[in-house]
């Protein structure tokens, strides 16, 4: 399936795959928990699995908006034939960066739909723990996951925050090129490449946090 805004075409492929699996989890939870736990999966090795792969997700992502960055850097100088051709790059990597930031986005509302399942769950079976040690110990590890877990929720969240305004600038971007292939047009655009440049790069900055966040999260949740 595609959607075109102003003429830009959007891949939205695998993330409509990814968000029918969305709807069936929130809709249906049970059902789908109760045939991973058949195959010898339990909610904490979704989530395991799931922040795995949302690391994946953003590294992928950050690669796009790079790619992105440099391609905006390349527009000086040319003319003619080859602003049409960078036109047609540029609108190729615009459109892969909104189809990775929506996979991130869904990623994201997937791992924190299990986590907030899992710990649910973890809660109300600690508590039918008779052992008053046994019982502390595990409301104990219980914060501590639910803890790390925030930190990667509020990491999670300003990276996917991060995205939309730095795609609605590259949209506004690639448009104008397509309404005006010419040196002149192109060289009147350095404050606004200028204001891109700066907004990748922190986004940028926020998805390594996340990722990092990721990492630190999946390492205590080991213990």
């Amino acid at each position: 399936m595609e959607i075109r805004r102003g003429g830009i075409v959007r891949v939205l492929i695998p993330v409509c795959v990814l968000g029918v699996f969305l709807a069936t989890l929130a809709g249906c939870g049970s059902v789908y928990y109760a045939a991973w736990e058949k195959m010898g999966k339990e909610k904490r090795d979704l989530l395991r699995d799931q922040v795995e792969a949302v690391q994946d997700d953003q590294k992928e992502a950050a690669e796009t908006f790079e790619t992105v960055l440099d391609r905006v850097r390349q527009a000086y100088g040319l003319e003619g034939g080859d602003l049409e051709k960078f036109y047609d790059r540029m609108k190729g990597d615009y459109g892969e960066a909104v189809e990775r930031s929506q996979a991130v986005s869904e990623r994201s509302r997937k791992v924190k739909i299990i986590a907030h399942d899992l710990f649910l769950e973890w809660e109300r079976e600690a508590r039918d723990i008779q052992n008053t040690k046994l019982r502390a110990r595990s409301m104990t590890s219980l914060a501590r996951s639910r803890d790390r877990f925030s930190r990667l929720e509020k990491a999670l969240d300003r990276s996917v925050a991060g995205m939309e305004p730095v795609l609605a600038d590259l949209n506004d971007y690639v448009l104008f090129l397509k309404h005006n292939l010419n040196a002149r047009a192109v060289g009147s655009l350095t404050q606004e490449v200028d204001g891109i440049q700066v907004q990748v790069k922190d986004l940028l900055a926020d998805m390594n946090r996340s990722i990092e966040e990721a990492k630190a999260f999946l390492k205590d949740f080991e213990k």
